[in-house]
């Protein structure tokens, strides 16, 4: 379906704000910090002596260096965004921002948050979806300004080598229960064999199963993650070429300043690094306005052999929808693999609509809809957890592989 000129409007304006966000990190973050400075200087001065020979103000200085640092790398992720100032001619037709196909110098681009529409597929403790609209003083959400720091967090998870525990603890076990879904194709052959990723995020995972020589592509919404994965896949030349702080923001469950001001350096590899011949692209827009279309000319109809979903299902508003469309998109015998939690993303969200199933009517639904649903287990994960904190997260996440009847 074509573009209205208000779609299209609309799309800009959410452009501009998302980047927007990015450029007033610094001044936000900046102004965060001053706040503390504000209530050290509001106590008696017999106070500020001893929080300041226990080297309390010195953290506030480390903490505004930090900020500077992150704030190059956000600057740099928003300096060139020309690949998704151009609109697609229809809504079911999304952008490719990375295409690999023995190319030495492949182009990585994806969209999951587009965030003409404001779901994101990150997921946040203590509550689903983030609806932040109140402006801060520069101009910019406390919800959009929360994506930013979220998006820095994810980084982490995906790209660095302190986020390998969690890429191990949910991406391999995937990665395991593909390749076991395909014994009889060799290694040589598997660019047979096409892998969509939905809500891809930053990218990792979609990466990691095309760099096993499998035909990959990645599917993303949320322009945070477009933005930074397209950042990431294309513009990288080196391993560990960036330097960022991602647990700076908050001083709550911090056992040593290390804890709050260490540095993580990304990619811990290097995205180029494709074998010869590996098939690997990203493309921006909405799962279901780009593959879910139940008419004829639908492209997707029955073209991929496995879909790989990692806390991804419960960002739908209509469960049926997401698992309709993975069965529609599927060749009878192809696979759908699952991990992840039930943190249902637009529970609680005013107007906007939310269908919230146990786990148990999940799997009902996916029989319905004419799934055989195998090789169940429940694998504990955290996701985007600062290893280093006083708290943390742990999900009980739910993993299965599904088979098309």
């Amino acid at each position: 379906m074509p573009f209205t000129d208000q779609d299209i409007e609309e799309e800009e304006a959410h452009f501009a704000s998302v980047v927007a966000a990015f450029r007033n990190y610094t001044a936000h973050s900046i102004s965060a910090n001053n706040k503390r400075r504000k209530d050290f200087f509001r106590l008696p001065k017999g106070d500020q002596d001893i929080l300041e020979r226990i080297g309390y103000k010195a953290r506030l200085r480390s903490v505004d260096n930090a900020i500077m640092v992150n704030s190059k790398f956000l600057d740099a992720i928003v300096a060139n965004t020309e690949i998704f100032s151009q609109q697609p001619e229809t809504a079911n037709h999304g952008r490719t921002y990375v295409q690999s196909e023995s190319s030495p110098s492949p182009s990585h681009f994806h969209d999951h948050d587009g965030d003409g529409h404001p779901h994101s597929h990150s997921h946040n403790h203590g509550g689903g979806h983030t609806h932040g609209h109140d402006s801060s003083d520069h101009g910019t959400s406390e919800g959009d300004m929360d994506k930013v720091r979220s998006t820095l967090k994810q980084i982490v998870r995906d790209w660095s080598e302190e986020g390998k525990g969690e890429r191990e603890a949910c991406y391999t076990p995937m990665i395991d229960a593909l390749i076991k879904c395909f014994p009889s194709i060799s290694p040589d052959e598997r660019d047979t064999i096409r892998v969509l990723v939905p809500g891809a995020g930053l990218g990792r995972l979609a990466y990691d199963i095309a760099k096993l020589g499998f035909t990959c592509q990645g599917n993303e919404f949320s322009l945070f993650m477009l933005l930074t994965s397209s950042f990431i896949l294309n513009r990288t030349e080196s391993l560990n070429q960036h330097v960022l702080h991602p647990y700076i923001h908050s001083f709550s469950n911090v056992p040593e300043a290390s804890a709050l001001l260490r540095e993580i350096t990304i990619p811990d590899v290097l995205p180029s690094d494709l074998p010869a011949g590996a098939n690997f692209s990203m493309v921006a827009g909405d799962f279901e306005d780009i593959y879910g279309s139940p008419n004829e000319d639908n492209e997707h109809i029955g073209q991929w052999d496995a879909i790989m979903t990692c806390f991804f299902i419960d960002t739908a508003k209509n469960i049926v929808n997401y698992l309709r469309t993975f069965h529609r998109i599927l060749p009878p015998g192809g696979v759908w693999i699952n991990l992840g939690p039930l943190l249902w993303h637009w529970e609680n969200s005013g107007t906007d609509p939310s269908i919230e199933l146990d786990l148990e009517q999940v799997k009902a639904l996916a029989e319905e809809i004419g799934f055989e649903i195998r090789d169940e287990k429940t694998i504990d994960t955290t996701y985007t957890n600062n290893i280093q904190s006083m708290l943390g997260y742990t999900y009980h996440s739910a993993m299965w592989t599904a088979v098309k009847k």
